[in-house]
């Protein structure tokens, strides 16, 4: 794996053609944006680009080919964040975008004190007409996931498919709220629709939406089987 520690008088070109080509598009509009960040123990980040403004998906590293590549593509109008464990560099992004940040009042915390726009309660939000936030309480007290288009669900830290399991989980081991409101707030995720699970961590997924369903369907199952 290349570190920052290797020292060079020149930048490889193999890795100036790699930069290049992230945020790496997964379907029309929306992208991963790599430049994964250990403040954010890694977790992956996402980009969709929406014609009511663009929204970064919880905080990559603030990485200057990065930045450039979100610039060239309209810049950020609003940084969404699933949960208070993913916030990287937050205030770097939103200090050079200028963009507003999304976060549950009950996730703020030493890493993110304030942001633009706290969200309360456990009522669905609709940032956009096809853009909805979804309270999801169990991994932390505020986590919410984004649902886009009925079609990508943006996980956060509360599902993900495990290759492991080769099946759709949720981090038993990691739930440092409560497993069982995380059971109830899957259950509520059967009311929509969508075909992908985009973690942040994980693997991500996607299938026809009927399946999806019966999958969430055998997660929630072995999640009560865990209690």
């Amino acid at each position: 794996m290349p570190t920052a520690s290797i020292g060079t008088t020149e930048r490889p070109k193999d890795i100036q053609a790699v930069q290049s080509l992230f945020p790496l598009p997964i379907a029309p509009n929306v992208y991963h944006c790599g430049y994964h960040s250990e403040r954010s123990y890694g977790a992956t980040s996402y980009f969709i680009q929406h014609p009511d403004g663009n929204i970064l998906v919880d905080s990559p590293r603030f990485a200057p080919p990065l930045v450039k590549q979100l610039e060239a593509m309209g810049g950020v109008k609003y940084l969404y964040l699933t949960h208070r464990d993913d916030v990287a560099d937050h205030d770097r992004f939103h200090d050079h975008f200028g963009c507003d940040r999304i976060l549950h009042k009950a996730d703020l915390s030493s890493n993110i004190s304030s942001v633009e726009h706290p969200l309360e309660g456990k009522d669905p939000i609709n940032l956009f007409s096809d853009v909805k936030i979804i309270p999801v309480p169990g991994h932390s007290p505020g986590h919410t996931v984004l649902l886009y288009r009925n079609e990508f669900l943006f996980a956060g830290d509360h599902l993900a498919w495990s290759a492991r399991l080769n099946r759709l989980t949720a981090f038993r081991d990691y739930c440092w709220y409560s497993w069982s409101a995380q059971i109830e707030s899957m259950k509520r995720l059967l009311a929509y629709d969508f075909s992908w699970v985009l973690p942040g961590h994980g693997r991500r997924y996607h299938t026809p939406q009927i399946q999806m369903k019966q999958a969430l369907q055998d997660c929630i199952k072995w999640m009560e089987q865990n209690v």
